[in-house]
């Protein structure tokens, strides 16, 4: 898994899952309890054999993504 995305924002991780996933990607998001909390921030992962098509699928939705 590789990390895709980090952000406190809790819109973001449901945004960005709903479009991956409705290209059949699959995504896994980490921390979102503790993200609750104002500990730390939600992260978004997927397979590394779907990193650069999920990286250009959110770039292009105008999201934060990790480079």
């Amino acid at each position: 898994m590789k990390e895709l995305l980090r952000t406190s924002d809790p819109t973001v991780i449901p945004y960005a899952t709903a479009l991956l996933e409705g290209e059949g990607i699959e995504v896994f998001a980490l921390d979102v309890h503790m993200s609750a909390l104002g500990i730390l921030p939600q992260r978004l992962m997927v397979r590394q054999e779907d990193y650069f098509i999920a990286h250009a699928i959110l770039r292009e939705a105008g999201l934060p993504v990790e480079d």
